[in-house]
């Protein structure tokens, strides 16, 4: 088949690195960077690392409200999928360009497949809820990478297409988890950080989402990371861009003792979750790593649609939202400073991380013939 796959952000990336190898192996890819994260701190070195092939089309469409983002999404799509007229469009996730690139192919006529169909945080107020919701109901194929998932598409009245295949994320942790399993790792990412980092002696951090960008919700977490970062743990926080524009608009101050850095690389990041005494954020995808990687992990919202993440991990993936005492209890009871040291050791040395086999689950649920259309 030929089939045009659309990326924009750095979860994306990670997910296209996972599938990329096996699918273009079988079939005819075309690639397509929609530019929604495009700049070298926050998807750009991620082609380099990740081993991905440079887009074939970028259409450096970041920025702009969620309405203009998506417009231009839609306006750079549309005459490719024209011109190549693709038997399929592959979509990842649940950002502005999951839903550009749903709508474009269903406009034109062609089939999409969404990778991680069927997750719902059943919270309207978040605009990736509205982008998986959309994406699935004009999907072909649906890949979900949970029971859950399959459960929520089946509740919607969605069961031809859907596949449950696994996780594409935990098909690259996996691929590289020996790597960063060595503790000397920190010495390096220390040094061009300017952060003293040694195992289970700092958290890390990632903020993003929309919701965690209001003037109260940001003076909340800051307050969480405040009281949670001292000299002898620091707090490692990797702002993504559009949460720093918006601190600074708000003179979020943040303390001494968190140390704001860029977004880091896929290895990097693993490294710094792997090794933190507990990692706090609002990211899907870190919560999932940190579940795999047995990292206690707060999730900074009040909602997750990767429930069976928090359910799996035995008590180790909470969600706390943006409540500090709720914060404050949860950190000190899965990560106290005496102990996370050799919790931080202990787990790194353990660690055997198993793929999903998701890459292997989608390529045999597209060259199955579709047993029926919605």
């Amino acid at each position: 088949m030929k089939i045009v796959s659309v990326v924009g952000t750095r979860p994306q990336l990670i997910k296209a690195a996972a599938l990329q190898p096996a699918l273009r192996a079988r079939h005819d890819e075309l690639f397509i960077d929609t530019g929604q994260h495009w700049d070298e701190s926050m998807a750009g070195a991620f082609f380099a690392e990740l081993g991905l092939a440079r887009p074939d089309h970028a259409l450096g469409a970041g920025g702009g409200s969620h309405a203009e983002q998506t417009a231009a999404m839609l306006r750079g799509l549309e005459p490719i999928l024209l011109e190549t007229r693709p038997d399929a469009v592959l979509v990842y996730g649940d950002t502005n360009s999951t839903l550009a690139g749903s709508l474009a192919a269903a406009k034109l006529g062609i089939p999409v497949a969404h990778v991680e169909a069927g997750l719902r945080s059943f919270d309207r107020r978040m605009p990736e809820e509205l982008n998986r919701i959309v994406s699935d109901h004009l999907a072909t194929w649906l890949f979900a990478p949970t029971a859950t998932a399959v459960a929520n598409l089946r509740h919607e009245g969605i069961e031809a297409g859907v596949a449950l295949v696994g996780d594409l994320m935990q098909d690259l942790a996996a691929r590289v988890s020996a790597e960063v399993r060595d503790p000397r790792l920190l010495e390096g990412i220390a040094s061009r950080l300017g952060v003293p980092l040694a195992p289970g002696e700092y958290l890390f951090a990632t903020v993003h989402r929309q919701e965690n960008r209001e003037p109260a919700a940001m003076r909340a977490w800051a307050s969480i990371l405040r009281g949670a970062s001292s000299m002898d743990r620091p707090v490692v926080l990797a702002l993504h861009p559009g949460t720093r524009v918006a601190m600074e608009r708000e003179g979020i101050d943040l303390g001494r003792e968190v140390a704001i850095v860029e977004p880091q690389g896929y290895r990097t990041s693993l490294a710094l979750q792997l090794h933190a005494a507990a990692v706090l954020t609002d990211s899907g995808g870190v919560q999932r790593e940190a579940a795999w990687l047995g990292v206690p992990c707060l999730v900074l919202r009040s909602t997750t649609e990767w429930a069976e993440a928090v359910a799996s991990s035995t008590g180790q993936v909470v969600i706390v939202g943006v409540d500090h005492a709720l914060a404050s209890d949860t950190l000190a009871r899965l990560a106290p400073r005496a102990a996370a040291p050799r919790s931080a050791a202990a787990r790194a040395a353990g660690l055997e991380l198993a793929s999903a086999g998701a890459a292997a689950a989608i390529l045999a649920a597209l060259d199955e013939p579709l047993a029926g259309s919605r």
